[in-house]
């Protein structure tokens, strides 16, 4: 669940923050007619990235032996790609999110175009999208689907619609500069989590040697067992615990989390706060 519920609660609130501005725009600009356009380009992106996933989905469960194990190593392995990529991105550019969108909403309107105008919605969202069906895949493949993930996906994505509103709305309670920075450190122990468990695929595969099979083994410890326990598989979710990891597990997870993590922290120690709706629109009009 707590996987499930970080991955769609950071994702969801991006694209929540990109409609929020493309819409509160054209509210300023008088355009609320084209509010239904943009909500048409969000709604393909939508589907679309639904489709892809449950084909990813799919075709994974059609697998078995090593195809099976080998492609669960390379959608770990990707996914900690694509969320490195994703929270090194939102520190550098998020400052320049709501600039960026303007002038593409001004290139559309002033072409008098609604198919640029839904395309704007529909790219920006996609991209998302696509990113969460991989992410969301990851944490899926390899472990029993359960209530509890469905729960926290609708919950991260439910929670992320709520502050996207009140971002629309201009709204300074909501502090997304520390937002970003608390998920993305989360998010970057889950990627460490999908670098050892994309290891642990490969060596089950045949692919990997390993030195010591398991550096420790205390799966008895029944409520830190993700087999047995909510607790345990909490910590495999979000923090890639593994009550019995290879040496080659370990040695990844840290070598991955402790440069890239420090660079994390470094880079957003510093970072301007990202303006909500009615701070950028004060400071324009000022």
């Amino acid at each position: 669940m707590g996987s499930t519920l970080l991955i769609t609660l950071r994702e969801g609130l991006e694209m929540a923050l990109v409609v929020a501005i493309i819409l509160a725009y054209l509210k300023r600009l008088g355009r609320e007619s084209e509010f239904r356009t943009i909500w048409y380009g969000t709604g393909a992106a939508i589907a679309i990235s639904l489709l892809a996933g449950v084909g990813i989905f799919t075709v994974l469960g059609e697998l078995e032996g090593t195809a099976e194990m080998t492609l669960e190593g390379v959608i770990a392995f990707s996914a900690a790609g694509v969320l490195t990529w994703m929270v090194f991105w939102m520190a550098r550019q998020a400052r320049y999110i709501k600039g960026d969108l303007h002038a593409k909403v001004d290139a559309a309107v002033a072409a008098g175009s609604a198919t640029a105008l839904a395309g704007i919605a529909f790219i920006a969202i996609l991209r998302e999208g696509m990113e969460t069906a991989l992410l969301l895949v990851s944490t899926s493949v390899g472990t029993h689907s359960s209530l509890g993930q469905l729960m926290g996906g609708v919950i991260g994505l439910a929670i992320s619609v709520g502050l996207g509103y009140l971002v629309y709305m201009g709204s300074r309670r909501v502090n997304l500069r520390v937002f970003f920075r608390i998920t993305g450190i989360l998010v970057l122990l889950f990627a460490a989590g999908l670098v050892a468990k994309g290891v642990a695929e490969f060596q089950e595969a045949g692919y990997l040697a390993t030195v010591n099979e398991h550096v420790w083994d205390i799966s008895s410890v029944g409520f830190l067992n993700p087999e047995s326990s909510t607790f345990g598989e909490f910590l495999k979710g979000i923090f890639g615990w593994s009550p019995a990891p290879s040496i080659e597990m370990l040695g990844v997870y840290f070598l991955y989390l402790i440069p890239v993590g420090g660079t994390f922290l470094g880079l957003t120690r510093h970072v301007p706060a990202v303006q909500t709706v009615k701070a950028a629109q004060m400071e324009a009009a000022a």
